[in-house]
């Protein structure tokens, strides 16, 4: 997949995981960022655990959702970081 289709499918991502997780976002630009290393998390872990051949192949609903769970996924170990480093 393109960087530009990553930039996409990371920023759609973000996007909906932040709406799912609702409390403070990370702003546009955070969002783009926290879903495309979200893209590359929840890619990951249905390549290893799942055996899905290519999760990220362009822009689909599968890869957005992929990149999605992998996104909200990540935004709990943030959350989870800052509790335990005292920041809420």
């Amino acid at each position: 997949m393109g960087i530009l289709s990553w930039i996409i499918v990371g920023a759609l991502a973000g996007l909906l995981a932040g709406l799912v997780m609702r409390g403070r976002g990370f702003g546009f630009l955070g969002d783009i960022v926290v879903g495309v290393i979200g893209a590359f998390i929840g890619g990951g872990v249905a390549v290893w655990y799942f055996h899905v051949p290519d999760p990220m192949n362009g822009i689909s609903l599968t890869s957005i959702l992929v990149a999605s769970l992998g996104a909200i996924f990540f935004i709990i170990l943030i959350r989870v970081a800052q509790t335990l480093g005292g920041r809420t």
